[in-house]
């Protein structure tokens, strides 16, 4: 019997690895695989953005940062050679002292837009530096999104000078405007109000979130936080169903994955070999 458990073993073992090295997440892979990969010409690389706050008494936390997860990863899937990095849950969220914003409400993380948009730089030049052509930033919440066009427009600045411009970095606003805007319009036209809606935690964000990770909702809780402001919802997510989220999710994907392929063909950079720095 135990060279067939060995051997169920080293099959299960092998399996895993190759999952492991087709994987469209950055931090699955191993520094060689991912040179590989880059090699390869996987070079698009996406830098999802979400944040930590409160979003009332029906929804977790964590709500952006598995919703970019969960959305980046079709994104990814849809363009092909391209790999998605961690997700960034540390953003600018309100003042901490006098508390603002939603540092209002327990549990909501924030830092200073100096220091987020310092990580976002970095982060960028970093997955330059490996061999990335193109970095995309996609923000699931609309506080920042101004700081990711400054540092777009920053990183853009210094390409310009550089003597290898081969590294483009977008802010992609397509991502987080559909949400607010062509999903809105969808909703409104199947008898739902502005109102029910909300801009915050209300019928749309819930259903977006029921359609990506259902466990992330408390379905107990949906009535007693609707449309109280005091306990941080603008809207009403008692109708809300995956069933809508999903109609947001084909919308942001679609429209996402459109937005990017068209920068991608954008030829507005010489075309050469990815830089791929040799492991130290």
């Amino acid at each position: 019997m135990g060279w067939r458990w060995l051997l169920a073993g080293l099959l299960c073992c092998g399996a895993a690895s190759a999952a492991a090295v087709d994987s469209l997440e950055l931090d699955a892979l191993t520094s060689p695989e991912l040179r590989e990969r880059i090699a390869g010409g996987t070079t698009t690389v996406l830098l999802p953005i979400g944040g930590t706050e409160q979003s009332g008494p029906h929804l977790a936390l964590g709500k952006h940062n598995q919703r970019v997860h969960a959305l980046s990863l079709q994104i990814a899937q849809r363009l092909g050679r391209t790999l998605v990095a961690p997700v960034l849950a540390y953003v600018p969220e309100g003042e901490i002292d006098p508390p603002a914003a939603h540092m209002r409400y327990a549990g909501t993380l924030s830092i200073p837009e100096p220091a987020f948009e310092a990580v976002l730089v970095a982060a960028a030049q970093s997955l330059c530096h490996h061999g990335f052509r193109d970095v995309v930033l996609l923000g699931d919440h609309g506080g920042y999104q101004r700081n990711l066009e400054q540092v777009a427009a920053r990183l853009e600045r210094d390409r310009a000078r550089s003597a290898r411009p081969a590294c483009r970095t977008h802010a992609l606003a397509e991502y987080y405007r559909t949400a607010q805007t062509t999903y809105v319009d969808a909703l409104r036209a199947r008898g739902f109000g502005g109102d029910e809606i909300g801009t915050h935690a209300g019928l749309a964000d819930t259903a977006l979130t029921l359609a990506l990770d259902p466990t992330l909702v408390r379905p107990d809780r949906l009535a007693r936080g609707a449309g109280a402001s005091k306990d941080g919802v603008q809207g009403d997510p008692r109708r809300a169903t995956a069933e809508l989220g999903q109609i947001g999710v084909k919308l942001i994907v679609d429209t996402t994955v459109a937005a990017i392929q068209k920068r991608l063909t954008t030829p507005d950079r010489p075309r050469e070999t990815p830089h791929v720095q040799p492991p130290r």
